[in-house]
């Protein structure tokens, strides 16, 4: 990130347990725990897994190899990042968001 990450919310997930926990400690990340079946709370991730599975899973032709799946969802990533443009970001790719970002911050530090 072009920034320093303070927090991170997550969903209480198995994957989200001890050594996890134990690295944001480490790194004097805040961890917020949503409560369980509350994804109302977590929207952009909704939202993020809804568009995730109508553009990739559902589309995509092969085997759900762990393999074959894992170079098909480098391309999806790079895609999603760079390529295509996401409504919320007023219809910036998150590429371009970033680096719109950080040249405002930058000129931000140079006025100052």
């Amino acid at each position: 990130m072009p920034f320093p990450v303070r927090a991170i919310q997550v969903d209480g997930g198995a994957e989200f347990e001890a050594i996890f926990e134990e690295e944001c400690q480490r790194r004097n990340i805040r961890l917020f725990i949503l409560p369980p079946r509350s994804p109302k709370l977590n929207g952009g991730i909704e939202r993020a897994h809804w568009t995730h599975t109508a553009e990739f899973y559902e589309v995509t032709d092969g085997s759900f190899d762990i393999t074959e799946l894992s170079s098909k969802l480098l391309e999806w990533e790079r895609i999603y990042d760079t390529v295509r443009p996401h409504q919320a970001l007023d219809y910036l790719t998150p590429l371009q968001f970033l680096e719109q970002w950080k040249e405002k911050a930058e000129k931000e530090v140079m006025c100052h």
